[in-house]
């Protein structure tokens, strides 16, 4: 063999390792992705399962707020419609928006419920009220970090898809659209849960 033709092997056998390691690379990124919205999604689904024990507890000193209480039913449904949509596909940019406004619509309808709720001190200081308060705010604290731990992870993956010489090769891997990041309507209520509580 000719040293042009052992230099050629070579430098495909480089080339092929490369086109393995960054492989390796973007798929490992886009798992981290997944994942990180798999823990989103745990989290968004506990916010999901208490507002109806929330809406059994408020719904006797509320009868007069029944559209606010339906909205909130409402709201819920729709965001969790959202949700399983983004969870089926993490990276698409459309569906994880929707979520993003869908979760805005539900943080509103809530912020309603709680000035409602300012009207009936009793209900505020009734046990079942301080502990699905408290649930709450540790479910939003939960989100707001996995939120982060999500778009974190796109970044990530974003970003190694778009450096030379990735950025050729990306697409070839079924590596084309960028990864969305969560951005909730109203992002500052997500991180000061505090605004859920009851108390």
């Amino acid at each position: 063999m000719a040293t042009a033709d052992i230099v050629a092997l070579v430098l495909l056998a480089a080339l092929a390792l490369y086109l393995v390691s960054l492989y390796n690379r973007l798929t490992t990124r886009r798992t981290r992705l997944r994942n990180a919205f798999a823990q989103i999604e745990v989290q968004l689904k506990r916010r999901y399962d208490l507002i109806p024990n929330l809406l059994e507890t408020v719904k006797g000193y509320l009868q007069h707020e029944r559209q606010t209480l339906t909205a909130l039913a409402e709201a819920r449904n729709s965001a969790r419609d959202s949700l399983q949509a983004a969870a089926a596909q993490p990276g698409d940019s459309a569906r994880i928006a929707r979520l993003g406004q869908d979760q805005g619509a539900l943080d509103q309808v809530l912020d309603r419920l709680h000035l409602s709720l300012e009207a009936y001190p009793e209900l505020k200081a009734s046990q079942n009220m301080a502990q699905l308060s408290e649930e709450l705010t540790s479910t939003e604290n939960k989100v707001a970090y996995a939120r982060q731990a999500f778009n974190d992870a796109v970044t990530d993956y974003n970003l190694c898809k778009q450096q030379v010489p990735a950025l050729f090769f990306a697409g070839l891997f079924g590596h084309r659209a960028d990864a969305a990041l969560l951005q909730f309507a109203d992002s500052a209520r997500i991180q000061d849960a505090s605004k859920v509580s009851f108390q």
